[in-house]
Order: structure tokens, then sequence, then C-alpha cells
């Protein structure tokens, strides 16, 4: 049986606090920890889930939480979890956001980030050392996930096309090349000799199911954006915060680096709402808090409401600035996940389609060991022609840690925030 509702309360709560690293740090925090630590889904099952999630335009990783929370505990699961997932992260960055447009100095916050920086390294490789070898059980798929990873690391194409050429190659080849292209145990298979937990059968799709949700969560969505306009007037900034990022969240295709580009020339450029330096450093701070990416909207959304502030005073207007960013980023995951989850449960027991989502995840593997790289690539230069030892340092200690030592999520975090903290007084 799934765990109690209260006990994956608080390992969402938790999760929300320490998913450092971006969509390829996140979803090597859940495979570690819902998978081979609490034993809560098998293998198989999770990277069905995280093909379908990949396919959503939104956050991968917050949807993927989401997912896992409803299908552990239906809709209030996927609700709990995708709320409680980025909650701290919309917190911290509140504050944070505050601290930097009040003058406020980051010296000791950046410090322990620095040093969570090579904890997220570490269980990036670890993660994506497990997944492949676990989901490129042939040389077709290894070749899959190579290819991913050159073409949107060196030839620039987009995260879409690349999860569309490798759903149409599983497709096409899995009945010429079955041995290459081996269909599925099914969604819910039990790929590991320690078994999962057996999850309840999943709520079925129906027309009633999918009117209510597309009603309900429209509704929620809108309806804040049609009060403010119409209660400040639909030219004031937090009417066109909320107009402009909800047509932000429909593109954001291939995660947040996909969609900053477009956001910071509109966001800076069209309607003046913060300075190019002061986007540089909103992506700063939310590179190094947790959470998705996408979470430097909220900055955005905050900075441009504080400095147009209105008849409001700049840290009131901030904060609905700040709110209805979040409200409009984050709403729309809840319609598209609670949407297509029950379609995708089933896609596993049928062998086309369960090969078409092996070869999406020998490419998801490929676009994971991308993000890693270039996250790591980073935080070993942050500056051109300077290498910041501290990091390849402890980024190597935590790897062997985690590998050898078996450490956990939370104990690596921990040490490697405190010395992180120490260093930036030396």
């Amino acid at each position: 049986m799934p765990p109690d509702f209260r006990t994956a309360l608080r390992f969402w709560w938790k999760l929300g606090w320490i998913s450092f690293g971006g969509p390829a740090g996140q979803i090597a925090i859940m495979h570690k920890e819902l998978v081979e630590e609490k034993r809560w889904l098998s293998d198989e099952h999770f990277l069905h889930a995280l093909n379908f999630t990949m396919l959503l335009p939104g956050p991968e990783a917050q949807q993927l939480a989401t997912y896992l929370g409803w299908r552990l505990h239906g809709a209030k699961g996927g609700i709990a979890a995708g709320v409680l997932f980025v909650l701290p992260s919309v917190l911290i960055l509140f504050a944070l956001s505050w601290l930097y447009m009040a003058g406020g100095h980051l010296g000791w916050i950046a410090g322990i980030f620095h040093g969570l920086v090579p904890a997220v390294i570490a269980i990036v490789f670890s993660a994506a050392k497990r997944i492949g070898g676990k989901a490129l059980k042939t040389p077709a798929l290894w070749v899959i996930a190579i290819l991913s990873l050159i073409t949107i690391r060196f030839l620039g194409i987009p995260f879409p096309i690349i999860i569309i050429a490798a759903a149409l190659i599983g497709w096409f080849s899995s009945r010429r090349f079955p041995k290459q292209f081996p269909a599925g145990k099914g969604h819910g298979a039990i790929a590991d000799t320690e078994p999962a937990m057996a999850l309840p059968p999943a709520p079925r799709a129906s027309l009633p199911r999918s009117l209510k949700i597309i009603t309900t969560c429209l509704s929620l969505w809108w309806l804040p954006v049609v009060a403010t306009g119409l209660l400040l007037g639909w030219k004031s900034v937090h009417a066109q915060e909320g107009i402009f990022f909800s047509k932000a969240a429909l593109i954001t295709f291939g995660g947040a680096y996909a969609v900053l580009p477009y956001v910071a020339q509109q966001a800076v450029e069209t309607h003046g709402w913060l300075s190019q330096t002061q986007m540089i450093a909103g992506l700063g701070l939310a590179e190094t808090t947790p959470g998705p990416l996408i979470m430097v909207l909220q900055f955005v959304g905050f900075v441009g409401a504080w400095q147009h502030p209105g008849e409001f005073t700049p840290l009131a207007s901030a904060a609905l600035g700040a709110g209805i960013t979040t409200w409009v980023t984050f709403l729309p995951c809840f319609l598209f996940v609670f949407l297509g989850a029950p379609h995708v449960e089933g896609l596993g027991e049928k062998p086309a389609l369960s090969a078409t989502l092996n070869a999406i995840t020998a490419a998801v593997v490929g676009v994971i060991l991308n993000l890693a790289l270039w996250f790591t690539w980073h935080a070993v230069q942050p500056e051109a022609g300077r290498i910041d030892y501290f990091v390849i340092v402890l980024a190597i200690a935590a790897w062997l840690a985690i590998e050898k030592m078996k450490l956990g999520v939370l104990p690596l975090l921990g040490v490697c925030a405190a010395l992180g903290l120490a260093y930036s007084f030396l």
C-alpha cells in the first residue's frame, strides 16, 4: 500500500526545501528519495511519469511532483505535492527579492548556496548514472541518448523537436527492431529486485471529469487576473503581468532556459519593468534557491511592481505583482497534469507506445546530462578565466560520499551548506 497522506505531506514539504540544482537536480533528488530509498514507486513508473511531464509546457520537475502526488493520493495528493514543491522557494525568493530591492547584503546567504552547488552536482551525476543504467538497455537507446545530448548541447536543436524525433524513432523502429526498442513491462511494473509499494488503480479518464478539471482550473487561473484588471485597470503593471505571464506559461516547453530569453527581452525592453542588470541578478537568486528556475518570473513580477507601485507602497505593490505572477505561472501546470495523467497510466500497457516511451526516456537522459553539464560548467567557471576549485573539490567529495558512503540527501546538503558558509568567511 502507498504511504498515508500525512507521511507523503511531510515528504513533499521536505522536498520543497531541498530541491536545488534546477530540473536535473530536482528529478535526481525525487528519484533517489522516492524510488531508491522509500520504494514508493518503481523505476519504470517513475520514468514513464518523467516522459509525460517532459512533454508538457511548464516546469517539468514541479509537474513531475504533482503527477507523483496525484498517483499516490489522487487530486489532493497532486495539489499538495505541486504546491509544497514551490512554496519554500516562493517564500525564500520573496525575502531575497525584498533584500535586493531594499539594498540588503546577501554575502552570508551566498556562502550557504555556494556550498550547496557541489552537493547538487554530485546528486545529479549520481542520479544520471543510475537512471541511465536502468533506462539505456540497448545500443539503440544509448545512441538516442548521445544524439540528444549532442543536438541540444552543440547544435541548439529545440527540446520539443528532440523529444518528437525520439518518439518517432521509437514508434517506427519498435516493430522492425523489437530487441533494440523493447516494450516495457507496464506502467506500474516492478523493475528492481526490491519491490516498490503496490499502488491502487489510477482514476479513469472521462468527459465529465475532464470538463470539471478544465472549468475549475481555468476559473482559478483567470479570475484573479480579471479581478486585478477590473479593480486596478487593465494598463496597471499588475494586470499586465498577469496577462503576460499567463501567455509565457503556455510556451515554456523545454524548461526555463528555453523561455527566459523571451521573458527577459519582453520584461526589460518592451514593458520596461526592470533593467538588464536586475534581470541577471534575479536569475542568480533563482539559480541558488530551491525550486524550479522558472521562479525567476516571481522576481520579475516583484521588481516590476516595486518600481511601478501606482497607488500602493512599493512593498505592497511588489507583493501583489509577485503573487499574481507566481499564480499564473504554476496554476496551468495542474490543469495539464490532471487532464493528461489518467491517459498516461495506460500507455505502458501498449507495446508500441511503451517502446516509444522508452525511446523518449533515452532522449530525456541526454537532456538531463546536458543540464548537469551546463550547471557544472557555470559552477566551476563562474567568471571567464576563473576556476572555482572549492566547487571542484567539494563536488568530488560529495559524489564519493553518495556512491561509497551512501550518504543521504539531507545530511549531504547540510554538510555542504555549512562548509560553504565557513568558506565565505575566509
